[in-house]
């Protein structure tokens, strides 16, 4: 372990904290900003999914954070587990075609499309059945309501 003279380490907090282009984000700015809570970025965290950088006990999202977050929320919106997600984000080379990643991707899009359909399908169905069943229920009570009171009974 390196140790740092105490202005040293000052200087190396002030990097970190400007960032390139004042990018880094602290958990509470990041929950808030993606709309999830704080303990659902540790998770992420606690499965590799996202690194932030640390700061004694302060998390500091990078861009690359942020970017992996989108990743993660929209392979989750689309319903993807988070095992895939990972997957495909670890397949990411930034000096590379990244064909591989991207033959993966489709590959596992075109399978969740093809879930999503089914699903679809069998909701379309459940709602036909309970509007039909919901129509002859208004029907029946139409019926007995108009029925005088000393019949229905």
């Amino acid at each position: 372990m390196k140790l740092m003279p105490a202005v040293d380490s000052a200087a190396f907090q002030n990097d970190i904290l400007s960032d390139s282009a004042g990018e880094l984000a602290r958990i509470g700015e990041m929950a808030k900003q993606f709309g999830v809570t704080l303990r659902t970025l540790r998770f992420y965290e606690d499965k590799g999914l996202i690194s932030p950088l640390r700061e004694g006990a302060t998390r500091l999202y990078t861009h690359r954070d942020k970017a992996r977050l989108k990743l993660i929320l929209l392979g989750r919106k689309v319903g993807f587990s988070l095992r895939d997600v990972k997957l495909l984000m670890d397949l990411y080379d930034p000096s590379g075609t990244n064909i591989k990643q991207l033959k993966v991707a489709l590959d596992k899009s075109d399978k969740q499309l093809a879930r999503l359909q089914n699903q679809r399908a069998l909701l379309d169905e459940a709602i036909n059945v309970l509007s039909h069943s919901m129509a002859d229920i208004r029907r029946t009570l139409a019926e007995r309501s108009s029925v005088p009171s000393s019949v229905a009974n």
